[in-house]
């Protein structure tokens, strides 16, 4: 019989408790699935790309996936300073996340800039809350989180300049689910 080994370790970095380091890793650990699958779905967004544009929004995702891959493993080393053991299995994000895989496959570039509008919207806003959250505990771990987000922001905002019209609506009405946004975007642009 194999022993298991703890996934938490009797210590955290200096000045936290062990409480709340672990508190932070726990916070962290969600935000680590986010990331996770936020680079995987830009990535199968890249390879299902096609239409008008396809070159520029192609091309547009690569420096993102990079950039999101740096911030995975930022995250997951400060897990592990915090004394967790970070898990970045594809078993444990699908149980532990709250949201369904990205629901589009191969499509126009309007469709795809939307639906994404729609997964930037939620990684941010959860980064964010997380932001909120390790804040008042951690502001090692809030600062990492704020430089993230002010990139996640970024990246959000090429998303939307090219869903957005003159008058600074956006072509997808901030659809409800990536589907209606994206449904919504291409009927728009015809």
């Amino acid at each position: 019989m194999v022993s298991k080994k703890t996934s938490t370790a009797k210590f955290t970095v200096p000045g936290l408790s062990l409480k709340d380091g672990h508190r932070v890793a726990t916070i962290l650990q969600a935000r680590l699935h986010a990331l996770n699958d936020l680079q995987l779905t830009l990535k199968h967004a890249h390879w299902n790309v096609v239409g008008r544009d396809f070159i520029g929004v192609h091309e547009m995702l690569d420096p993102q996936i990079e950039l999101v891959r740096a911030m995975i493993d930022e995250t997951a080393e400060r897990i592990a300073t915090l004394g967790v053991s970070p898990n970045g299995l594809p078993g444990a994000l699908v149980q532990e996340r709250s949201w369904d895989d990205y629901s589009i496959g191969r499509a126009s570039t309007i469709e795809h800039l939307a639906a994404l509008d729609i997964v930037y919207d939620g990684v941010v806003s959860s980064h964010r809350e997380a932001i909120a959250h390790t804040g008042e505990l951690d502001p090692i771990t809030e600062d990492m989180l704020i430089g993230q987000t002010a990139k996640l922001e970024l990246f959000q905002w090429f998303m939307r300049a090219h869903l957005e019209n003159s008058d600074g609506k956006l072509s997808h009405d901030s659809g409800s689910s990536e589907k209606s946004a994206a449904s919504t975007a291409k009927k728009k642009k015809k």
